[in-house]
C-alpha cells in the first residue's frame, strides 16, 4: 500500500508499506544473500502500482504480481501520539483484494520454501478468495512448504468478531509457525497471557508459536521446547509502526538458517528495537557487520 507517514516537522512523506511487505523488506536486509525473498499480490495498471512494483525490485524483493486493469493499490495514513500509532485507510478498490481470484497453487514455491501470510491477508479477501488461499496453503504445507502466519488482528477489517476469530484460528491451524502479539490476543480472544495464547494456537494445529509481548518476556512454545526471552529495553521509542513485522523478519532470518529459538528471538528483538526508534514502517537497519 501507499504509506503516508508523519514527520517531525508535520509533513507527511509518501512511501510503500504493509504488514506482510514490511516483513519481507526487513527479511531482505537481515538475511542478505542467505535467502531469496518474493512478494505475491495483485496490483492495478496505474502509475502508483507501477511505482510500487519498481520499489519492490529496487529493494531486492521479487514481485510476483497479478495486474488487475482498472484497479489501483490501497493507501493508509499514520497518526502518532506518544510513539503509539493509529491508522486511516483507503483501500476499498485495492487490487490486493483480488489476489486469490484465480489462485490454485502458491506461485514458485516448493519443498523447503516458506509461505508467510497474515490476518490482514485473510481479512481483505472475499469469502471465495479466502477459501482459495486456505486451500493453496494446505496443499503447500503438504508438499513441504513451511507455512508461517501472523494473526495481526484488525477488527475493523472483518464483518464480525465471530468471523474474525473463526478465520484466524482456521488459518493458524494451517501453519507450521504462528507469530501472534499478546496484547491483541488478550483483547480479542480473552486469553490471560502469553501461555494461554501459545496453548490455544498449539491446540488448533500449529507446530510452534512465538508470542510477541512488547518490551516484556516473549514466550516460544512447541511440542518439544519452551523458551522465555526478555528483550533488552529500548531507551527512546519514536514510532511503533511495523515493530511486530520487523520482529518477524529478524526471527525468521535466524530460525530459517537453523539458529536456536532463543537466538532467533534475540535477532527479532534487535531488528524491532531499531525500527521503533525511527519514523515510518520501513527504515534502514544498521547491521552487525556495518
Amino acid at each position: 500500500m501507499i504509506e503516508m507517514a508523519l514527520q517531525d516537522d508535520g509533513r507527511y512523506v509518501m512511501g510503500f508499506a504493509g504488514d506482510t511487505f514490511n516483513t519481507c523488506w526487513y527479511l531482505r536486509q537481515v538475511a542478505g544473500d542467505a535467502l531469496s525473498v518474493g512478494y505475491f499480490s495483485a496490483i492495478g495498471d496505474d502509475d502508483a502500482s507501477a511505482r510500487m512494483e519498481e520499489f519492490m525490485r529496487f529493494a531486492g524483493i521479487d514481485p510476483v504480481l497479478a495486474v488487475r486493469p482498472g484497479r489501483t493499490i490501497g493507501l493508509y495514513l499514520i497518526s502518532l501520539r506518544d510513539g503509539e500509532r493509529s491508522f486511516s485507510y483507503w483501500r476499498s478498490a485495492s487490487a490486493a483484494r483480488t489476489l486469490a481470484d484465480d489462485l490454485e497453487t502458491l506461485p514458485g514455491l516448493g519443498r523447503g520454501d516458506v509461505a508467510y501470510f497474515s490476518g490482514i491477508t485473510l481479512a481483505i479477501l472475499p469469502p471465495a478468495g479466502r477459501e482459495r488461499l486456505c486451500a493453496a496453503l494446505t496443499r503447500a504445507r503438504a508438499e513441504g512448504v513451511t507455512v508461517v502466519f501472523d494473526p495481526n488482528i484488525r477488527p475493523a477489517l472483518w464483518d464480525s468478531r465471530t468471523e474474525m476469530r473463526a478465520q484466524i484460528m482456521r488459518a493458524a491451524g494451517l501453519a507450521n509457525l504462528v507469530l501472534p502479539s499478546c496484547d491483541d490476543e488478550v483483547t480479542h480472544f480473552g486469553d490471560s497471557g502469553p501461555d494461554d495464547v501459545a496453548g490455544r494456537y498449539l491446540d488448533c494445529g500449529a507446530a510452534a508459536v512465538v508470542v510477541k509481548n512488547g518490551g516484556k518476556s516473549l514466550v516460544v512454545q512447541s511440542e518439544q521446547e519452551r523458551v522465555d526471552f526478555l528483550p533488552d529495553p529500548v531507551s527512546k521509542v519514536v514510532d511503533t509502526t511495523a515493530a511486530g513485522d520487523a520482529f518477524n523478519a529478524g526471527f525468521l532470518a535466524s530460525w530459517l538458517i537453523g539458529e536456536t529459538l532463543e537466538n532467533s528471538c534475540a535477532a527479532g528483538c534487535r531488528v524491532a528495537g531499531q525500527v521503533i526508534t525511527q519514523h515510518g514502517a520501513l527504515v534502514r537497519l544498521t547491521m552487525d557487520n556495518e
